[in-house]
């Protein structure tokens, strides 16, 4: 308890700085889904970000140096996660690493300890009481693309918030039998349908690779949820509610918001 007062109210002071101007500029220009939020949205972003830049250790692989640019950026992206949650800041994660491209990976996937992207060079991965592990130019084009579908840095946290339970099966810690019931029932029916697309060969909306896996769907659901969250309320309406109720954020409505503002 001791040690939570004094991790609070470290937090607090980190939060009660002004907000540098340079990492303000980071937001506008590189950060697209900074746009979308509301001015109190932005405000629990910026305060994140800080708590993410300041307690996470960021290390830069094969000579790169990771400046406050790199690490504005992608704490922001993770940030986005967490709007709808209190104080998490991706407790189980004490560090980033920033590689300059796409990487070839020691480590396989095993279920359960690391989660491997993009064999065999990797855009990122995500270690089980570990570091998450990403490929800066990846990371960067995430930011700056909001509407591909396809986000390194969501993808990746995305699995983080899957292994809060100790486990990687594609559900994170819920609140109530209620909503594990909906989750199990609306996932498993969406990611057979995306697997039986992709067997096929059929188009889908979700990227492919959900279908390797359930924690896979879970990240790749994610993605399309903030990145495409229109077009997947359309096709995969109680897949969007259960994401909906899960992060307590509901992009769509920022998403008209912006279309209303332009």
């Amino acid at each position: 308890m001791v040690l939570s007062w004094f991790r609070n109210r470290r937090r607090r002071r980190i939060c009660a700085q002004p907000f540098p101007e340079p990492w303000q500029e980071v937001l506008d220009r590189d950060v697209e889904h900074y746009r979308r939020l509301g001015v109190e949205e932005q405000s629990k972003l910026r305060d994140d970000l800080r708590v993410l830049v300041a307690e996470k250790t960021w290390t830069g692989i094969d000579d790169l140096v990771v400046t406050d640019e790199m690490k504005v950026n992608v704490a922001a992206q993770a940030s986005l996660l967490l709007l709808g949650f209190e104080h998490d800041y991706f407790s189980r994660t004490s560090e980033i690493i920033l590689h300059p491209r796409s990487y070839k990976a020691a480590l396989r996937y095993r279920q359960g300890a690391v989660i491997v992207e993009s064999s065999p060079h990797h855009l990122g991965q995500a270690y089980y009481r570990g570091p998450v592990v990403l490929s800066w130019t990846a990371a960067r084009a995430s930011g700056r693309d909001e509407d591909d579908g396809r986000n390194v840095v969501l993808h990746e946290f995305a699995h983080k918030l899957d292994m809060a339970d100790d486990l990687s099966d594609g559900t994170p810690v819920l609140h109530s039998r209620a909503a594990y019931r909906d989750w199990v029932k609306v996932m498993s029916l969406a990611f057979n349908e995306l697997r039986d697309r992709t067997d096929r060969g059929r188009a889908t909306l979700l990227d492919k690779y959900g279908a390797s896996n359930e924690a896979e769907f879970f990240a790749c659901a994610t993605e399309c949820f903030f990145e495409k969250p229109r077009r997947l309320r359309e096709r995969h309406p109680d897949l969007y509610d259960v994401l909906r109720q899960f992060y307590r954020q509901d992009p769509e409505v920022r998403m008209e918001r912006r279309v209303e503002g332009a």
